[in-house]
């Protein structure tokens, strides 16, 4: 598994979208905020009520190296879910980045720290802490439904979610519609016409 997570990143998410025949990418509202490198990692899914962030330690406590916090906020930018100390702690706990389905705060302090941070928003109230919420169970996140041990990659253009098995296929298919993208720019240089639609070629090289 950790060779097929590694391959991912050879791949954009647009291409692994394209790739997969389900929707899979999370609401575009959730955007990178912090760092600017790709992401892929298993999810530790942390489901909140509005506006409930305590909880969010909890799941700190428990991240396994290289693992994605995916925090499902619902959509709430009122207040925040994370901010610098909650960066420091997953950083040294090895994560991957936190992925919120809301707002994050102390955003000088974050960048200062790197870990990366891809969220709806950016708010400076703080959280309620009454401790309400489960982790590690299915949760809804930026309208897509993520399990437990699912992939998350996330890159400058959003966030997907995959679940294991969907994988292989998924980067098959990518690197078979890359080939057909790079014939059908190889043949524009060739015969100086602009082909605008993706030329498919067969196994001896030749486009159908």
């Amino acid at each position: 598994m950790n060779s097929l997570l590694q391959k991912l990143k050879d791949f954009s998410t647009p291409e692994i979208c394209d790739a997969v025949s389900r929707k899979i990418n999370l609401n575009p509202a959730i955007k990178q905020v912090v760092g600017n490198k790709k992401i892929v990692g298993k999810a530790l899914t942390v489901d909140v009520p509005y506006g409930e962030g305590l909880i969010v330690t909890n799941a700190i406590e428990k991240i396994q190296k290289g693992d994605v916090i995916v925090i499902s906020g619902k959509g709430n930018i009122e207040t925040s879910y994370w901010g610098d100390h909650r960066s420091i702690c997953a950083k040294f706990m090895k994560a991957e980045a936190v992925v919120i389905d809301g707002a994050m705060r102390d955003i000088d302090a974050c960048e200062e720290v790197g870990f990366p941070i891809f969220a709806r928003g950016i708010t400076p109230r703080t959280a309620n802490k009454t401790g309400e919420g489960s982790i590690n169970v299915e949760i809804n996140c930026g309208g897509i439904n993520i399990s437990p041990g699912d992939i998350i990659f996330c890159d400058r253009n959003g966030v997907i979610a995959l679940k294991p098995d969907e994988i292989q296929d998924a980067i098959e298919k990518a690197l078979d519609k890359r080939k057909n993208e790079e014939y059908t720019i190889n043949k524009m240089f060739e015969t100086g016409k602009v082909l605008p639609r993706i030329i498919k070629r067969n196994e001896n090289g030749k486009n159908n």
